[in-house]
């Protein structure tokens, strides 16, 4: 498995922009799909963002399309997650996952579909 460490969350005002690091360390990072999720109090995880292994293809949840980007660096085994245009109502948890995957432009969506997992990273919004 890989190990995943998140960083880049904090406190931000609405309007504003944050953008969320995660690395990866042990395995080859170019053989993973990566995601993005979040979890908000009382609420379950939802994906916010997959990429594929070769960036080619990403997914976005319906409600952060035009307003957050996925993106990664293989060479530097490394995805981001770039928030801009922040609402209160994306205030959670944000986890970064990976899943080692034979194919190079296939994404995964679901919590179930992700072996590896990081610790997390507090991203709250005011209003």
């Amino acid at each position: 498995q890989v190990q995943l460490v998140e960083s880049g969350g904090g406190l931000v005002q609405a309007g504003g922009s944050l953008r969320l690091s995660c690395v990866a360390s042990g395995r080859t990072f170019s053989s993973y799909a990566m995601g993005w999720f979040r979890q908000a109090p009382g609420k379950e995880r939802e994906c916010v963002a997959a990429i594929s292994r070769s960036g080619r293809n990403t997914y976005y949840l319906d409600s952060v399309k035009g307003r957050f980007t996925i993106s990664r660096d293989n060479a530097k085994n490394l995805v981001y997650l770039q928030m801009n245009s922040l609402k209160p109502e994306d205030t959670a948890v944000y986890y970064c996952a990976a899943q080692e995957s034979f194919f190079t432009y296939n994404y995964y969506s679901k919590s179930k579909d992700f072996g590896s997992w990081g610790q997390g990273t507090q991203v709250t919004v005011s209003s």
